[in-house]
């Protein structure tokens, strides 16, 4: 419990690498019959609706998550992705003006980023030939957002950012479904998720709305070692009561 509550308050500073480190250590910890954490990693698909462009960015993800074993084959699978990324890519000379963005004489294409901590809450359930099928809802907290300006000029790369958080609303919610694979006997599990927000990223225009498909790994920690000492304990009180 400790190690859980030490987590939850790195998440709440916003030192997303201290929480993947602590995962890594404190895995088997955190690991019961009723529980299974590990992390989760990936890249997602993302655009936002309402815009001139639909073009994806395609940025990579990672986090933590906490898989809880409910009735039969339920379960409630929740978790932080603590580095993620939502936006849009190619924006049009009319998404810049409507953002009053600062255009450049080179030629590039202009996005717009937003990192964000990413919480999904979703029931899960896992049929017989490890096939599993969620549902729910997922919540996003904004940490900061700019419009991103990338150039190649004769082999030289540039990267400008400008800051635009003012412009983005700081909650994002929305609805979340996706199905996967978990290996037999290994606890890895390959799955995808699509992601529809139901408030406006932007304060200026309504209907503008994250749109997100997840690809992703979850990776248990600690789950075999936690396995072996449970195995361990019962095996010992079993020997005490023989005595």
């Amino acid at each position: 419990m400790k190690q859980l509550l030490l987590i939850v308050l790195l998440f709440v500073t916003g030192l997303s690498h201290s929480q993947v480190l602590l995962s890594l250590i404190f895995g088997d910890k955190l690991n019961s019959e009723g529980l299974e954490f590990g992390l989760e990693g990936g890249v997602n698909f993302s655009n936002i609706s309402n815009m001139e462009t639909s073009s994806n960015i395609a940025p990579f993800n990672i986090g933590f998550y906490f898989d809880i074993r409910l009735k039969n084959q339920w379960s409630l699978y929740t978790g932080v992705l603590v580095k993620s990324e939502l936006g849009v890519d190619k924006l049009t000379e009319n998404d810049l003006e409507f953002l009053n963005a600062r255009l450049y004489e080179e030629p590039g294409t202009y996005s717009q980023r937003s990192r964000h901590f990413i919480i999904p809450i979703l029931m899960k359930y896992e049929f017989n030939n490890h096939i599993y099928i969620e549902g729910g809802a997922q919540i996003g907290w904004r940490r900061k957002a700019w419009i991103e300006f990338r150039s190649d000029n004769a082999g030289i790369e540039s990267i400008i950012k400008q800051t635009n958080s003012d412009q983005l609303n700081r909650m994002d919610a929305g609805a979340a479904f996706g199905a996967g694979y978990r290996l037999k006997g290994k606890g890895w599990s390959f799955g995808l998720r699509l992601y529809h927000g139901f408030t406006n990223v932007y304060k200026a225009r309504s209907g503008t709305n994250n749109r997100a498909l997840f690809l992703k790994v979850s990776v248990p920690i600690g789950a075999t070692k936690a396995k072996e000492r449970r195995e361990a304990k019962a095996k010992e009180e079993l020997e005490n009561k023989k005595e």
